[in-house]
């Protein structure tokens, strides 16, 4: 696991320096903080910062073919990479190191670009060929691990995250409106959008080539159709599902060091760990967090299964400095993140990193199986529904006539909606933003001057989903845009500030493969969410305390921070005339969310979360920004929109 930093500039007699790939590399350490590695030639550099997992002393990158002629910066693990070397091994490449990333430069030579199709598990790499005087990127298909590029007259630059670009291209700091139009609605920025113009992030399961100043983005990979595959029994679907979870789970077990599970008592990682209890030839190390407050407690669950599969089991039972950690979070940030749950994700880190390298996650159960409760809200329950034609005569007539505190105003609001569009409405905050008028009118025009509407994303995957029925067309929208830009950003993010590597079994992509061809009964039937899911965990033997409870995930009392030891932030940040000022927010409807909310009428604590985010964002991460000459003034940025 690293973080990987580079620049290619195609123009004639370009150079680069290795001082400045080594800036880049130093801005992202703590992705990687036992090795550095840097190669540097003509107009090419390419760097990493390691964290070393496997080939613990041969594993040191830039990784080079036999002549020295390509040579790669990989950030990620390739499990099946014992299989792919004896391969390459007949077709006579000779290797030097027992790492997986040598694998893929010999694999490169092979195949090119397809190098990628026979690779499973997380990666994101950079390989320049020497040759060809060509650079390729590389993302893995779920988008476990990021990777995001400029390019600017000739030159590219690429990173794991934006701040190694920002390192040493601040003038590239410019921020992209419709981008943060977007994470208004979302919490998070979607692929391939980044908070600032210039710079993109490369989708999941996509590859770039960059050739004589010019790049190629394509996709390699995406969700199959969904629904093609018809178990004959449920003891049938139940024993292809272990057999190829519990393969995910056990390829997942290679690390040359500690190695151990994120226990939140749910039923994805209570299911991974049992596997891994299977797998392993001692106790799995456990890791959970609690929370004093008790409706957020879910350390007994954690327990329960940890006492259930024998684990070395750790807890801690926080009372954490909420904003001292908020503080921490946002210098950090180069993106608004509106997630709350980045800060027990944050701390469950710390706590494994303690005692392990590599920490297992039951992230993308609720994506894969219908884990959601929004779910079955909007798709399986059609008791509260309106024809269209009553529906639109609603919208257009009768709400906007209606008081704003007429009691089931917003629901009648969302009964009147198509299924697609209260689908949307439920992922996003449009109802209140249209409701409270939160944001400005010149903010609005800006972000949609191209045309597009504020859900233009989310309709898109919706429209292009290869599914039929309902449910497998919102799982395959919330696969590629809710999973990719909020979880597994959140993990990525918070598990490599604190050097830790995560792996997600239960995303594996054959797995993931295999569950999208799963008709939608088996994820959500008679109302039950995560039907088969529930079913295997039985199986394995999670107990059924844990199974048969409300979803919580790593849940935090944010209710209760926010009207106690976040309030005085929250007014201090939020209603400041640095942020008033800054053209984004509607300070009527501003002051009406906070007012509701402290005074205990509704609670709006995610969406005051995700502003107070946003505006934390702007003074921690974006106005800390060196300016040299020839830079965005960021002043002006921070004094109007963009």
């Amino acid at each position: 696991m690293c973080g990987i930093a580079g620049i290619v500039d195609s123009r004639p007699g370009a150079r680069v320096e290795e001082a400045t790939i080594h800036r880049m590399c130093e801005r992202i350490v703590y992705r990687g903080p036992d090795d550095e590695g840097l190669f540097v030639k003509g107009g090419s550099g390419l760097g990493m910062r390691r964290l070393s997992i496997i080939d613990l002393a041969g594993g040191h990158q830039p990784v080079f073919n036999e002549d020295r002629t390509a040579w790669i910066v990989f950030n990620g693990e390739v499990y099946n990479f014992p299989d792919l070397r004896p391969e390459l091994e007949a077709k006579g490449h000779i290797f030097r190191t027992h790492s997986d990333t040598e694998v893929i430069i010999h694999l490169y030579e092979e195949m090119g670009a397809e190098c990628v199709q026979k690779l499973r598990g997380m990666f994101a790499f950079a390989i320049y060929d020497e040759r060809e005087r060509k650079l390729l990127l590389a993302r893995d298909r779920m988008g476990k691990k990021p990777l995001h590029y400029a390019l600017e007259n000739g030159r590219l630059w690429f990173g794991s995250e934006i701040k190694s670009i920002l390192e040493v291209a601040p003038d590239l700091a410019e921020v992209n409106v419709p981008a943060l139009w977007q994470y208004m609605y979302l919490g998070y920025v979607p692929d391939p959008a980044t908070a600032f113009q210039r710079i993109h992030k490369l989708p999941p399961g996509h590859v770039l080539e960059f050739e004589n100043g010019e790049i190629k983005v394509r996709q390699y990979w995406d969700v199959p159709q969904y629904g093609t595959y018809h178990p004959k029994s449920e003891e049938e679907c139940l024993e292809e599902m272990e057999h190829r979870l519990e393969e995910a789970v056990r390829i997942r077990l290679i690390s040359d060091v500690p190695l151990g599970a994120m226990l939140s008592g749910g039923t994805d990682s209570s299911a991974v760990v049992a596997l891994m209890a299977r797998a392993s030839a001692g106790p799995v190390k456990t890791f959970s967090i609690g929370f004093k407050q008790a409706d957020f407690n879910e350390a007994d669950y954690a327990r329960l299964v940890a006492q259930k599969f024998g684990t070395e089991h750790h807890e801690l039972i926080l009372e954490p400095n909420v904003v001292e950690t908020v503080e921490v979070l946002t210098h950090s940030l180069e993106e608004p993140f509106g997630d709350s749950s980045m800060l027990p994700t944050y701390y469950v880190s710390q706590l494994a990193r303690q005692h392990v390298t590599v920490a297992l996650s039951g992230d993308g159960g609720d994506e894969l199986f219908a884990g959601y409760e929004r779910y079955r809200i909007h798709l399986h329950d059609r008791s509260h529904s309106m024809p269209a034609w009553a529906g639109k005569f609603y919208r257009s007539a009768i709400h906007p006539l209606l008081p704003y505190k007429t009691p089931g105003r917003n629901l009648a609001y969302s009964i009147s909606l198509p299924w697609q569009e209260r689908y949307l409405e439920g992922v996003t905050i449009q109802s209140f933003i249209r409701e409270m008028k939160l944001l400005t009118p010149e903010f609005r025009a800006r972000a949609l001057a191209n045309g597009n509407d504020s859900l233009h994303v989310l309709r898109g995957y919706l429209e292009k989903a290869p599914a039929r029925d309902a449910l497998s067309r919102v799982l395959y929208l919330d696969t590629k845009t809710y999973l990719a830009g909020d979880i597994l950003t959140k993990v990525d993010r918070m598990s490599m500030l604190t050097s830790l590597e995560a792996r997600g079994p239960i995303l594996d992509h054959q797995f993931v493969e295999w569950v999208s061809s799963l008709a939608p009964e088996w994820k959500m039937r008679g109302g039950e969410q995560k039907y088969i899911f529930r079913r295997l965990a039985e199986r394995l033997g999670v107990p059924r305390e844990v199974l048969h409870r409300k979803k919580q995930g790593f849940a935090l009392p944010l209710v209760h921070w926010m009207r106690n030891e976040l309030k005085p932030l929250i007014l201090d940040v939020l209603l400041d005339q640095r942020a008033l000022q800054r053209g984004y927010f509607e300070e009527k409807g501003l002051r009406r969310l906070l007012d509701e909310h402290f005074q205990q009428r509704r609670d709006h604590s995610a969406r005051i979360w995700r502003f107070l985010i946003f505006e934390l964002w702007h003074r921690n991460f974006l106005e800390t920004l060196r300016q040299p000459a020839g830079a965005v003034d960021l002043a002006t940025v921070s004094g109007g929109i963009g």
